[in-house]
């Protein structure tokens, strides 16, 4: 039976339970919390010290009344990192390479950020849709614009994280597949595709941080037009 390459990212289950449940769980054994000790240790250190610079570095421009979310901020971009760096291990499962999840995030903290701002200000919230000093014949037309792109945002948000994530899986996927192939017949170019196989790992691995945090970031900038 030939399977498609796309089946990588088909989701497993054992005994009839999706393993997307394990995946998701798994990530939040990985935070170091307070302990009873007088001294944390470096690694609890180290962890503190990451998420004061990326609070500071996406809460710095929000108002006060948006600084609330920030411990959902930082716990969804710590559960992204985790996430994605763990399906990057072999025989593990990604669920950030499934559309219906990371829309199923996405979609919710946007409304969050809306309603949000159309409880706390919605004349500004709205005016929004129609930028200062458009020409009349323009207003439906820029509110139209306007209103599609307001709700083209959770999918962005979705389908960026996916759509980067799937790319990387698959061209790894690729990559290990050819060498595999190539290895009796010439071990030399077999070397060399294996050395472009470690550096695009590497790429990976900074990929899963990065698009966390410009998924979390993006949810702060549009936070930060409605408070």
């Amino acid at each position: 039976m030939i399977l498609s390459l796309f089946d990588q990212f088909a989701t497993p289950q054992l005994m009839g339970v999706p393993l997307v449940l394990l995946a998701t769980i798994l990530p939040a054994t990985l935070i170091f919390t307070h302990t009873s000790h007088l001294l944390p240790s470096r690694t609890s250190n180290l962890q503190l010290l990451l998420i004061k610079t990326l609070t500071k570095q996406l809460m710095a421009p929000i108002n006060y009344k948006g600084q609330k979310w920030t411990l959902t901020l930082i716990s969804l971009f710590l559960f992204w990192v985790l996430t994605n760096l763990l399906g990057l291990l072999p025989y593990t499962f990604t669920p950030t390479t499934q559309l219906s999840m990371n829309m199923g995030l996405a979609i919710p903290m946007w409304l969050a950020t809306v309603l949000t701002g159309l409880r706390n200000q919605p004349t500004n919230s709205i005016g929004h849709l129609l930028p200062e000093g458009t020409p009349t014949p323009l207003i439906p037309v820029l509110i139209i614009i306007e209103t599609i792109s307001l709700f083209i945002r959770p999918l962005a948000l979705g389908v960026r994280l996916t759509a980067n994530l799937t790319a990387g899986h698959l061209l790894i996927q690729l990559i290990s597949t050819a060498i595999v192939a190539i290895m009796p017949a010439l071990p030399t170019t077999a070397l060399i595709t294996f050395t472009i196989l470690l550096l695009l790992t590497a790429l990976e691995l900074a990929v899963a941080m990065i698009q966390a945090y410009v998924f979390v970031l993006l949810l702060s900038l549009y936070l930060q037009e409605n408070v």
